[in-house]
């Protein structure tokens, strides 16, 4: 039979070879054409794994990135796909980790236990640029971001020079300006904007509906309430009560928004508020209802002697305002006051919101905003403190 071929080309003329030949040498000719099969296979393999590796090598780096305007209006080159994020501040930490926790590398302070999953109670606390505090760039820099949001509110320049400087500070990590994450009445464009840069469309959108329903049902109904009869409202801060947020203030507007009248009459405290007033000044003031965001003043003032003759104290119209994960009222006035809405128009006005299912609209908050599910018992608890 001779001796077998061991190259391509030599295959190949052999098959050709056999052709014509005697009947018997069938077996010859299959064994040549099944080796030239196998030995054709394997080059093409071979030069499509090729192909495929210059094509890896080549591949344009710009795929990896895309380009989107931010709410300021910068043109900022972000990655592809945003897998850690870092905020600047609570509010675009909370919208964040409402819109897409998994995203979320960091806390500026942590949340209340027993309301978030543990993965992400255990989530590092990296402080940053709120209230009193100030962050530290190394820190945030040590993390590796792919992005870093700045939330703000100011118009203008002052806004764009405090994004311009954390970027110029933070060097190649894209900084992405968030606008009026603490407007309690323009919480839709943000939370779809940070849908649309996560991905995370249909979280947005389910977001948005929950919040535009209930900010709809309370601003309808309380428009309506004349100047006169509208429910005057002390907001109570720190242990004694006596400092306060008046109308103006991001940290006392749910007040205005669900209808009542702020009676604080005092200077606005920039950045962390907490105006400092006088037992005398809240007496003249003489509100009918109190919002306490202290729970240690919350559980003396109706036995305290100084505030027995103020009306919301002698008509047990004094209630703190609930926290879960978050405060659903204020500090941080972000969109944790969403499900606050609510819970303030039906505290201020019980008899115009009788048919509102309060209850019900904790428990879809917490499913959608938190992510987590209440029993009817955690929830009669938050309510009846």
């Amino acid at each position: 039979m001779g001796r077998v071929p061991t190259t391509i080309a030599e295959t190949f003329d052999a098959s050709l070879k056999c052709i014509g030949e005697d009947p018997m040498d069938v077996v010859v000719i299959t064994k040549h054409c099944r080796l030239l099969i196998i030995m054709l296979g394997v080059c093409v393999v071979l030069l499509c794994a090729s192909a495929a590796c210059t094509a890896t090598l080549n591949a344009d780096p710009s795929t990896e990135n895309r380009t989107i305007t931010d709410m300021a209006g910068r043109t900022v080159v972000v990655p592809s796909e945003i897998k850690n994020i870092l905020c600047t501040s609570p509010p675009s930490t909370m919208l964040v980790y409402m819109v897409a926790p998994d995203r979320l590398a960091g806390w500026n302070f942590a949340p209340e236990k027993g309301y978030i999953a543990d993965n992400y109670m255990a989530l590092p606390v990296i402080g940053g640029w709120f209230g009193k505090e100030t962050g530290n760039y190394e820190t945030f820099i040590s993390m590796h971001p792919d992005v870093v949001i700045e939330g703000y509110t100011t118009d203008g320049g002052a806004a764009l020079a405090s994004v311009a400087e954390r970027q110029q500070k933070l060097g190649s990590i894209p900084v992405v300006a968030v606008e009026d994450s603490t407007n309690s009445t323009g919480y839709s464009a943000p939370i779809r904007f940070m849908g649309d840069l996560l991905g995370e469309e249909k979280q947005a959108e389910a977001m948005i509906a929950f919040y535009e329903g209930v900010l709809a049902t309370v601003t309808e109904r309380v428009a309506s309430i004349p100047e006169d009869q509208r429910v005057g409202v002390y907001y109570a801060e720190g242990p004694k009560g006596l400092t306060t947020d008046p109308s103006g203030s991001p940290h006392s507007e749910l007040i205005d928004l669900c209808g009542g009248r702020n009676v604080a009459d005092c200077a606005i405290t920039p950045g962390m508020g907490m105006t400092e007033v006088s037992m005398e000044q809240v007496i003249a003031w003489n509100p009918d209802v109190i919002l306490a965001g202290d729970p240690g003043f919350y559980a003396t003032v109706r036995t305290d002697p100084l505030w027995q003759e103020i009306a919301a104290v002698k008509t047990g119209r004094v209630y703190l305002t609930p926290r879960t994960a978050f405060c659903w009222f204020d500090r941080p006035p972000g969109i944790n006051r969403i499900v606050g809405i609510p819970w303030t128009a039906k505290v201020l006005y019980p008899d115009l919101f009788q048919d509102m299912d309060l209850e019900s609209l904790v428990r879809e908050y917490h499913e959608i905003f938190l992510h987590v599910s209440l029993s009817d018992d955690q929830i009669r608890e938050i309510l009846n403190p």
